[in-house]
């Protein structure tokens, strides 16, 4: 048998440096060109939500700099700032002019840490130090 109709739920994560019309358009234009050419195949895209990457402001750069500073003492390496397409709530902080960023602890790639899956890790000793790292930037913030 064919399903007369099938319905499926997209979700497009984006990074800083992308702009979301850009995003949406290759999106939309992507899934029309797999379309195009099935007879009988119609494609009907409808946005559900556009939520726009965390853009740093101003005011997030000591906070990142304190992050940085005591993460690359804890774990002896430099500690880069770098964009990753996660959906967090850190985006209506910043666009409400709130200093603000992400910092976790355990592996430095999605792929390392086979987020979103049932084996999801981190390395407990990872998690301490991080630990240590908030504490001390909560520490300098609040002193």
């Amino acid at each position: 048998m064919v399903p007369g109709k099938v319905v499926l739920k997209f979700d497009r994560r984006m990074i800083p440096e992308e702009d979301p019309v850009v995003v949406e358009a290759d999106v939309r234009q992507a899934m029309a060109g797999a379309a195009s050419g099935i007879p009988g195949f119609r494609v009907e895209i409808r946005r559900l939500l556009l939520a726009r990457a965390w853009q740093s402001g101003s005011g997030s750069t000591e906070l990142v700099r304190k992050l940085q500073e005591h993460a690359s003492k804890i774990f002896g390496e430099p500690i880069p700032t770098s964009g990753t397409p996660l959906y967090t709530d850190v985006r209506l902080f910043g666009a409400a002019g709130i200093p603000a960023a992400i910092y976790g602890a355990g592996p430095r790639t999605l792929l390392e840490s086979n987020a979103k899956r049932a084996d999801e890790h981190l390395v407990l000793e990872d998690l301490r130090r991080a630990t240590k790292v908030v504490a001390r930037v909560l520490f300098d913030i609040l002193k």
